[in-house]
């Protein structure tokens, strides 16, 4: 089986369905929990979090490759994802995981969205 939305292949018993489509979970959790970038109860979570943890925290490799292609300046994010090799999707979710640890911002010049480091 195959998910309506993304094309991935679903093992039998794996799809879930919402909304008449045939979904993967990873586009069923998308749809039914949209991320947002500007959420304050996740950026105090993700700040009460790292209070708790000090200097443990872990970011995914990811994340690492974005904190290191923004120490040269901001970036576009269509050029961020190129430079990544990832989906636009994953991209979204692990842009707004750092925006919530006030690791990244975003930012607008000449009417462009940017990706900077929070500084």
């Amino acid at each position: 089986m195959q998910c309506d939305r993304c094309g991935a292949m679903i093992a039998d018993g794996e799809e879930r369905k919402l909304n008449g489509q045939v979904l993967c979970e990873d586009c069923c959790i998308d749809l039914m929990s949209p991320l947002k970038a500007c959420d304050p109860w996740a950026v105090y979570s993700a700040k009460s979090f790292a209070r708790h943890k000090g200097d443990n925290l872990r970011l995914t490799p990811v994340q690492e490759k974005i904190l290191n292609i923004l120490k040269d300046g901001p970036v576009e994010p269509a050029m961020l994802s190129k430079g990544l090799e990832t989906k636009a999707a994953e991209l979204e979710r692990e842009l707004a995981v750092l925006r919530h640890m006030e690791k990244i911002r975003g930012e607008l010049k000449d009417g462009k969205r940017f990706i900077r480091l929070w500084e």
